[in-house]
């Protein structure tokens, strides 16, 4: 089996409270190579910290660059402490990035509150 050669693709962050998640896919959505803070060594309350989040995507990007990437577009998610340091190692890992969106759901309105509380 011949590895695939990409010059374009997307980045997908997704930045919870508790974990950093990076996914490189190519245009059609095909999954390249991924990682997360987890994966790269850390466990627990570290896994949360921005330190955790550049080395897992480094360590993701240099798999990418092997595989020829060199065009990406960031897809950003979440409110978590890895998202600005995630996109600081972005900047300086010599990956074009034309386009860099944030994604993160909101609520129009959101679903309905809990009852008050009566004592």
């Amino acid at each position: 089996m011949t590895e695939k050669r990409v010059t374009k693709g997307r980045i997908y962050i997704t930045a919870t409270f508790n974990n950093t998640l990076v996914t490189i896919t190519d245009d059609h959505g095909n999954t390249l190579c991924w990682g997360t803070s987890g994966s790269s060594g850390f466990k627990g309350s570290r896994k949360s910290t921005p330190f955790a989040a550049t080395s897992a995507v480094e360590r993701v990007i240099n798999q990418a660059k092997t595989k020829g990437l060199i065009e990406a577009q960031c897809f950003i998610k979440g409110p978590g402490p890895g998202r600005d340091a995630a996109l600081r190692v972005l900047r300086t890992s010599g990956i074009r990035i034309p386009l860099i969106a944030d994604v993160t759901p909101m609520p129009h309105n959101g679903c309905r509150p809990k009852k008050r509380r009566r004592v």
